[in-house]
């Protein structure tokens, strides 16, 4: 997962992270946040309880920008997959763009799905994707092919779960299975006879359970 912003929004920002001396007047710039998760999803509460107030500790450092923050989480404005259309369509300055959704638009975003060796710290691999992504121009080009800009990687979840409607002992147990999943992390399915992947987001996966879904990997909230 990783924050995102408009081109007026990149200009912005790096000017509010400039250390030029103070000006006279302190001026307030506006940005609309968005998210289609609830505010108690884990990476819509990093960008609340860390980055928000991360920027307004570094901007009152100088004094020369202050941000009126506009937060629209839980569907307000987009739904959980439309953040990325959102912020390129003009709903919002910064978006929480769940890229695991955007495999054909944002390719390069799924390395960590097609990596055949990866390392269990999370924070080891949101830095290794911010690295990347300033080495290597593609990733960059791909936010600007959507007039956004790549800011960083704020979260990287470490741990899926599988919820189902029956016990499931084994690997067999999903043979021929309908399995309700996000964008790439369908892959997971790929080796298993007959299982069937049906994409969905964590807001979908209760209903497509009660529906005659089997089961659902769903990503870790805590």
């Amino acid at each position: 997962m990783s924050g995102k912003m408009t081109r007026r929004s990149a200009l912005a920002l790096a000017l509010l992270s400039a250390t030029a001396m103070p000006a006279f007047a302190t001026e307030t710039i506006k940005a609309v946040v968005i998210d289609g998760y609830p505010s108690r999803a884990l990476w819509v509460k990093e960008f609340t309880n860390f980055f928000i107030p991360e920027v307004d500790k570094r901007l009152a450092e100088t004094g020369n920008y202050k941000m009126d923050w506009q937060e629209s989480y839980g569907g307000s404005i987009v739904k959980p997959k439309g953040v990325l259309e959102g912020i390129k369509l003009g709903l919002g300055d910064i978006g929480i763009v769940t890229t695991i959704f955007h495999s054909s638009k944002l390719p390069s975003q799924a390395i960590s799905a097609v990596t055949p060796f990866i390392a269990p710290d999370s924070r080891a691999v949101a830095k290794a994707v911010d690295e990347i992504a300033k080495e290597f121009p593609t990733m960059q080009k791909e936010f600007e092919a959507q007039n956004q800009v790549y800011l960083a990687t704020g979260v990287v979840l470490d741990t899926y779960q599988v919820f189902s409607k029956e016990p499931i002992e084994n690997l067999s147990d999903v043979e021929g299975a309908k399995v309700a999943g996000a964008g790439m992390n369908l892959r997971y399915l790929e080796g298993i006879e007959g299982a069937a992947g049906v994409r969905g987001g964590l807001t979908d996966f209760y209903n497509m359970l009660q529906t005659g879904m089997l089961l659902s990997t769903i990503q870790h909230l805590t």
